[in-house]
């Protein structure tokens, strides 16, 4: 039988080799032995080629004669062998080729021609018991292919050259090609991976993996197999969901993988074992890099279920994927989603840029003010204030760094968006967002649930930063030449289809993109009275009124005003009718006092003496109930007077604030629950958070477990304390009745705890993991 081999190729040398040459690579070749799973059968096929290769090469006259042969099938197109082979194969009589005598059920003809060697390339006749040599001297050149080509057909079940015992002993031959055509499909494989052609290195580790699988043969062989399809998952992922959307089948197969993968790991920040040789670090950036091969549809899908593992960094990448969406289909309840998942991610790192971002977008400036005031991101703020300065507040920079940062940080990470302009104003003029805006609630600002410990550099914790910076640097203001980007507030006319109490503001830009002006509804949820001021000026400090504060805002503008005239007419006068008037205010009250007491007691002697009828028989030697016998009863533990606070009593007390926050935060918005439990600071800040998300129509259910670990009282003040407690909160965050998030954290927190009035309280807590 024909092999398409050469002398040359099976000793591993060049035509010019010497004779020293070609006896050194004889030895080298016939000590590298193959792998240990090989039979004898295949070791000994193997030395008789090299053996028989150094024989005619090593004799001069049998060498010149074989050169001449090799040099004219390599050179000559129309060589007389290659005439002679084609005709052969053709009549299908005298020299059969390896594939026709495969046996395969397909026409002989057809298989026979797609088999012909190359009349080009240099072919040797072997015996049929070298065929398995000639399989492994093949699959060591690197003829992954060609070992494929030649030795499958054999494996078929249709073939019965090797039942039949043509090439050796079939219960040793048969293990010998499957290993060599598995070796092939392995080593085809990764040298595919290395070219860059990730798909079909998969496929060709599995069809290897399969063979073996079929023939239940060298698991450890199998083993290599799956070690290489489990590290190469993420390449064939990035290839297939970088293919045109068009390819729905291939795309949703590198979804699934990385669902796959996802589910091993616990997540995309979980640390489950993959087997892809990620550690969490790299497989964050593997993420990232695959996001602009998704849309924005598929990433809310991926991150909205990852989300709920609980996943920090799912809901970090679901606020992105909702805020990309949301403004570029000019959908405001996406971007509200996703600013309440950002409420869930203040308790452990800085996101206050992101919600001032938010809360932009929702047409909430005042809130958007708060929020760039909590911020820490020196950069962008300083970006925002210096183009903030000709005006009371922060509002003109924070439009144009959102829509900067929208365009070159957010939308290029969605396959869908990468080519869509952002524009602040046709966002704004868009009638769904100003009618959506129109009816939200007016500011309202929600606190952090924790407080994060903060280290001594000032940066916080647990920021969330995939690959690199989160986020970008602010962009850079326009080149000289090009003016000042400057941005001003100026009142316009509301829209005719909107009421005349809605005013909007207008920030001029220029400087960047096609942010020219742009139209920001102030949203108030009732209309306000009719007075000379439709609307109160956002103070330049942003700490604004909230929704229905509209009529006491009035009221407190002419209280201010009557005290200040007051005021003025007290320090006009002079000193001795200062005195004068005094001494007139407190004998007025004297005798205010004096007639208000005659008027008491002539109303008690009216109503003394006007008791009819039968009486109750009271006597001072019997009692009218009985009363039990009294018993020392223990006192509350967070109500004591006195002495240092206990373990059990600041269970108690810290229990007491999980239930206040539940039922403040639940579905009846119990806000009045804090107050027994908490004191300043963190009582406004919660009292604050539950009248938000009333007013925003949200609230969360929470189920806690709490174990005290600590307390310590503070030596130099008694009615001080700090007490540290395990906390496990399991939480399901509503959205008029729809859930849109949920999380079970396990957390490690530090509460600072006051006595106040013989009664213990919460002043403030830290998250310290």
């Amino acid at each position: 039988m024909l092999i398409p081999l050469d002398y040359y190729r099976i000793l591993g040398l060049p035509i010019q080799a010497t004779a020293e040459q070609l006896q050194q690579a004889h030895r080298d070749r016939t000590l590298q032995l193959p792998r240990r799973e090989y039979s004898e059968v295949a070791i000994v096929a193997r030395k008789q080629l090299l053996d028989e290769a150094c024989a005619v090469l090593s004799d001069s006259d049998g060498r010149k004669a074989y050169d001449a042969s090799f040099l004219a099938k390599t050179y000559d197109r129309e060589s007389e062998a290659a005439i002679a082979a084609k005709q052969r194969l053709k009549t299908s009589s005298g020299q059969t080729t390896v594939l026709q005598e495969a046996g395969e059920i397909v026409p002989a003809e057809s298989k026979a021609l797609d088999a012909a060697p190359d009349p080009h390339t240099p072919s040797i006749e072997i015996d049929d018991n070298q065929f398995v040599g000639a399989l492994l001297v093949l699959q060591e050149l690197g003829e992954y292919e060609l070992v494929q080509k030649l030795g499958r057909p054999y494996l078929n079940n249709g073939s019965i050259a090797i039942g039949e015992g043509r090439f050796g002993d079939p219960q040793l031959v048969r293990p010998d090609i499957v290993l060599t055509v598995s070796l092939a499909c392995l080593e085809l494989g990764r040298e595919q991976w290395q070219q860059g052609q990730y798909q079909n290195a998969a496929k060709s580790l599995e069809a290897g993996q399969q063979l073996l699988l079929r023939e239940s043969l060298f698991p450890s062989v199998r083993g290599e197999m799956q070690a290489d399809i489990y590290k190469l998952r993420p390449y064939n992922i990035l290839e297939l969901l970088s293919l045109p959307e068009e390819k729905v089948a291939e795309r949703r197969q590198g979804l699934e993988i990385l669902r796959e993968m996802l589910e091993e790991r616990g997540g995309i920040d979980g640390s489950g074992d993959d087997r892809s040789g990620l550690g969490i670090e790299d497989f964050l950036r593997f993420v990232q890099q695959l996001r602009k091969h998704l849309t924005s549809s598929e990433q809310q899908t991926l991150f909205e279920a990852e989300a709920g593992r609980p996943s920090a960094v799912a809901t970090y990448l679901s606020v992105y994927t909702l805020l990309a969406q949301g403004f570029a289909t000019r959908a405001p309840a996406m971007i509200r989603r996703a600013k309440l998942m950002l409420m869930q991610l203040g308790r452990r790192q800085d996101v206050h840029l992101e919600k001032a971002v938010c809360s932009l977008l929702l047409g909430q400036t005042e809130e958007a003010s708060r929020a760039l005031e909590l911020s820490s991101e020196k950069e962008p703020l300083a970006f925002i204030r210096e183009h903030s300065q000709d005006s009371p507040d922060l509002l003109p920079g924070l439009c144009l760094y959102a829509e900067h940062w929208l365009q070159e940080e957010v939308f290029p990470h969605f396959r869908d968006l990468a080519s869509e302009s952002v524009s602040l104003k046709d966002y704004f003029a868009d009638p769904k967002v100003q009618a959506y805006l129109e009816a939200l609630p007016s500011d309202g600002e929600t606190a952090n649930e924790w407080v994060v410990v903060q280290p001594r550099s000032g940066k916080p914790q647990g920021r969330l930063q995939p690959t690199g910076d989160r986020r970008p640097a602010p962009p850079q203001p326009p080149a000289a030449g090009q003016g000042a980007s400057s941005v001003t507030l100026t009142p316009v006319p509301a829209d005719t289809s909107t009421a005349a109490s809605n005013p909007k503001y207008q920030p001029a830009a220029a400087g960047i993109g096609t942010a020219a002006a742009v139209s920001l509804p102030t949203a108030t949820a009732r209309p306000t009275p009719p007075t000379s001021k439709n609307r109160r000026r956002p103070s330049s400090s942003g700490r604004g009124t909230g929704t229905g504060q509209g009529v006491a805002g009035e009221l407190g503008d002419l209280w201010r005003t009557k005290t200040t005239q007051v005021s003025a007419q007290v320090k006009s006068m002079p000193p001795n009718k200062l005195a004068l008037l005094i001494a007139a205010g407190v004998l007025s009250l004297l005798l205010l006092w004096l007639i208000l007491s005659l008027l008491a007691s002539a109303l008690q002697a009216i109503s003394g003496p006007s008791l009819r009828g039968e009486q109750a028989s009271v006597s001072l030697e019997a009692l009218p109930v009985e009363i039990p016998a009294a018993t020392a009863a223990a006192p509350e533990p967070s109500a004591s007077v006195s002495g240092p606070i206990t373990e059990q009593a600041a269970g108690q007390i810290i229990q007491g604030w999980l239930s206040a926050k539940a039922a403040a935060l639940g579905p009846n918005h119990a806000v009045e629950e804090l107050k027994p439990v908490l004191t300043e600071p963190a009582l406004s800040r919660w009292q604050l958070m539950a009248d938000a998300q009333q007013k925003n129509n949200a609230y969360q259910r929470y189920v806690h477990k709490l174990e005290v670990i600590g307390v310590t009282t503070n030596p130099t003040n008694p009615d001080r304390a700090q007490v540290e407690a395990q906390v496990a909160e399991k939480a399901d965050v509503f959205d008029r009745d729809q859930l849109v998030s949920s999380r079970n954290e396990n957390l490690r927190v530090r509460y600072d705890l006051i006595r106040q009035d013989g009664q213990w309280r919460i002043m403030d807590w830290q998250v310290m993991r």
